[in-house]
């Protein structure tokens, strides 16, 4: 039960639930995350750790960029089926087009000078 408590209060916030679907077509850096939400660099770096303590995310390292993309579902079958529901979900919403239409122009060159 625990876990499945975790999943949801990690998808109880609309930031949080943003982030899983602008994750879906490539894996982002906190900075190109937080720039597509408009949110400070540590809000959303906390609501990253809240999705990664659920098994909804997971980071690696890539040279000097630390990039989050969404799990495998391997933690738990609430996280994997909350991962696979959210791909079809919400596609409709106009918050969510408009990220889609963000997205694309985010770079982290771009946000960070180099």
């Amino acid at each position: 039960m625990k876990q499945f408590i975790k999943v949801m209060k990690a998808l109880s916030d609309p930031n949080r639930v943003k982030m899983m679907k602008i994750l879906q077509p490539r894996p982002l850096c906190v900075c190109e995350i937080k720039e597509t939400l408009g949110i400070a660099q540590s809000t959303a770096s906390k609501h990253l750790k809240m999705l990664e303590d659920a098994g909804l995310v997971r980071s690696f390292k890539d040279g000097l960029w630390v990039n989050y993309s969404l799990a495998d579902g391997s933690d738990s079958p609430y996280s994997a089926n909350m991962i696979g529901n959210l791909k079809h979900w919400l596609e409709e919403k106009e918050e969510i087009k408009e990220l889609n239409r963000i997205l694309p122009g985010i770079n982290r060159e771009d946000i960070v000078g180099k």
